[in-house]
């Protein structure tokens, strides 16, 4: 309880347009397992993100989501805290992309805010780019629009390449608006965390009184 697919199912059924994963080596967030039953199940679009591991490219091209989002998350990393270097790991990338996409599968490789790496981005063969949204989120309350400047500019350089763009971690209600508003050219963002706490919290009001009723003598 709660039960993966079900939820799957019902996030869908509530509006959700997409199912993100990140089934990392040491299963915490996701197992393996669990990714190989959502395929079967997500309507939608399933997105599975993770380092190109063997083991990570034998499920993904197993159970051929949607979407891959390549993620250099290190084996002992806590989240995802930096996008990939497209320079250093062109060919690696270039060559794991090249599996992917063989098989129809969507690309997209995490960066940070850096019109810089786009353009090696774009040479690796990817279809989009994820933007890696914790710097936006971090100093979005004290100057939004000093926040959100330089992803506009990566933005910008990711369009003129013809690369997607999508974005994910720490957007939550309070930023997701200025952001979606204010990035051209944005298809899709992930968000994980924030949207279970909020919806946790949105629960509570109408939870808490359901107990209540039912503990009535």
């Amino acid at each position: 309880m709660p039960d993966l697919l079900q939820v799957a199912q019902d996030l869908e059924r509530f509006g959700a347009q997409g199912i993100t994963v990140h089934p990392r080596p040491d299963e915490r967030h996701i197992r393996y397992a669990d990714v190989q039953m959502l395929a079967e199940t997500v309507q939608t679009e399933l997105n599975v993100e993770g380092n190109p591991t063997p083991k990570f490219m034998d499920l993904v091209l197993d159970v051929n989501p949607t979407q891959v989002t390549l993620v250099p998350d290190a084996p002992d990393a806590l989240t995802s805290n930096a996008g990939w270097d497209t320079v250093a790991h062109q060919a690696y990338l270039k060559d794991i992309i090249a599996d992917l996409k063989k098989q129809g599968i969507r690309t997209s490789i995490f960066l940070d805010s850096n019109p810089a790496m786009v353009e090696a981005a774009q040479a690796t063969g990817t279809d989009r780019i994820e933007l890696y949204t914790e710097t936006y989120a971090k100093t979005y309350t004290a100057n939004k629009n000093k926040a959100i400047a330089p992803y506009i500019e990566t933005a910008q350089k990711a369009q003129a390449l013809e690369l997607g763009i999508n974005a994910g971690h720490d957007l939550n209600l309070e930023n997701v608006g200025f952001f979606t508003t204010h990035l051209p050219g944005l298809l899709e963002v992930s968000i994980g965390h924030a949207l279970i706490c909020e919806s946790l919290y949105l629960g509570f009001e109408n939870v808490i009184p359901m107990y209540l009723q039912r503990l009535q003598p």
